[in-house]
């Protein structure tokens, strides 16, 4: 399980800030991260749903995410995709204005 978990918690792209720098979000670990200019059909339909103007987004989408309250303490840790969120008004299910994070530093 060691190599799926190294390979699960990689960052996408380099550049990612450190989560201290996570200061006008919420950290979130979300299951999948969507770009907010390519968004797939269901996410697409689901922030119509939701009443989010699709046109208007930036950043990324993350889908199915769950807050990471203190970094390093047990139980906290993300399999996933960590992000930086600015928006997360929709009890997880969907977050906006999301950039990558790196939770290893």
């Amino acid at each position: 399980t060691l190599p799926l978990l190294a390979a699960a918690s990689a960052v996408p792209r380099g550049g990612s800030p450190p989560v201290s720098q996570c200061n006008v979000g919420s950290l979130q670990c979300c299951n999948s991260v969507q770009s907010a200019t390519s968004l797939s059909d269901p996410v697409s339909l689901l922030l119509g749903l939701l009443g989010v103007v699709v046109s208007g987004l930036t950043g990324q989408v993350g889908v199915t995410c769950s807050p990471i309250s203190v970094v390093g303490v047990g139980g906290n840790s993300c399999t996933a995709q960590p992000v930086c969120c600015t928006d997360n008004s929709f009890n997880g299910l969907i977050a906006l204005g999301c950039s990558p994070i790196n939770i290893n530093l």
